[in-house]
């Protein structure tokens, strides 16, 4: 493993919420004081429509929507720009945004770009929230060939009057 001194690239994944911004700045203040490049990457799922009515019997399969698609990258290249402008002065960056699986893309980028470090945020979802829905944040760390830093998404706690 490497030690810190050694993190010259970290991949900070992000997504459309208001705790991206406390990712962004934790790994960019990470970034600065290791005099590490950053990758930024916002990954949209793949939009699909169903039809309003389904009936099992006509085999129905989900249909693509191509300008959602677009819609979802023309946004998600916004995010990562406001981003990069709101926390990344002094910083080397570069900017991925992937289509498909949250998990699949952040490992695939992270591998693809060499990154020695991946910091990403958890929603803290737990029980049966987390059953349904999954831990992108616990699947990476898992699968993944470099560390991982999850920074909790929690509010605040204001400080004891």
């Amino acid at each position: 493993m490497k030690s810190l001194n050694q993190l010259h690239k970290i991949l900070i994944a992000v997504e459309d919420s208001k705790y991206s911004d406390h990712v962004a700045a934790y790994g960019y203040d990470l970034a600065r004081k290791l005099g590490a490049a950053v990758a930024l990457l916002h990954v949209n799922e793949v939009p699909v429509a169903t039809p309003y009515v389904t009936d099992p019997m006509l085999n129905e399969t989900p249909v693509v929507m191509p300008d959602v698609i677009q819609a979802q990258d023309e946004s998600g290249k916004r995010l990562l720009d406001r981003i990069a402008d709101s926390f990344g002065a002094d910083v080397t960056t570069y900017t991925f945004t992937k289509l498909g699986s949250p998990k699949e893309e952040i490992l695939h980028t992270a591998e693809e770009w060499g990154a020695d470090l991946i910091v990403l945020g958890t929603h803290g979802r737990t029980g049966f929230d987390l059953f349904l829905a999954g831990s992108v944040a616990e699947k990476v760390t898992r699968k993944a060939k470099c560390p991982v830093l999850v920074i909790p998404n929690k509010e605040p706690v204001e400080a004891a009057k």
